[in-house]
């Protein structure tokens, strides 16, 4: 029994570490969509309007999902908000692909745009692990409990 609580307290310590990954790498590459807007704008798809706009959109609700993922009573709304910011930036990201759109800072290199399109599938997955099992979330029993306490009040 001993050693299958401490692989559930090593998964479950994994996961959020990796959670934590997660959410500091969408607050940083947020932050990036207002410091270096211009090279976004590149890769949105020329049929979508003021793409300088939807770059400063996306910056936004990236820095918001990271930063939700990070509070447990509201981390599970950020992480379907997550894949649906990943689904949103897709068009963006096949554009990119098809013409080869640098941006300043990325290696410049063809195969790899075509490489990060499957991968963000694997980022949308990543995001819904923590759609998972919300009651196994750090600090979920607290605010549970304090919910409970001002409803029974």
């Amino acid at each position: 029994m001993a050693a299958k609580t401490d692989s559930f307290s090593s998964s479950h310590r994994r996961k959020e570490i990796l959670r934590v990954v997660l959410a500091i790498s969408l607050i940083i590459v947020g932050i990036t969509h207002f410091i270096r807007p211009e090279q976004y704008a590149r890769i949105v798809p020329p049929e979508l309007p003021y793409p300088v706009g939807l770059v400063y959109i996306s910056g936004f609700f990236e820095i918001l999902g990271g930063i939700g993922l990070l509070i447990p009573v509201i981390s599970v709304a950020a992480a379907w908000g997550i894949i649906a910011l990943f689904i949103a930036v897709f068009p963006a990201n096949i554009n990119q692909a098809l013409h080869s759109i640098p941006i300043d800072g990325i290696p410049h290199h063809p195969l790899l745009y075509w490489v990060r399109l499957p991968f963000q599938a694997v980022l949308i997955a990543w995001a819904w692990w923590y759609t998972r099992h919300p009651e196994e979330q750090p600090g979920t029993p607290d605010v549970m409990a304090t919910i409970e306490s001002q409803l029974n009040h």
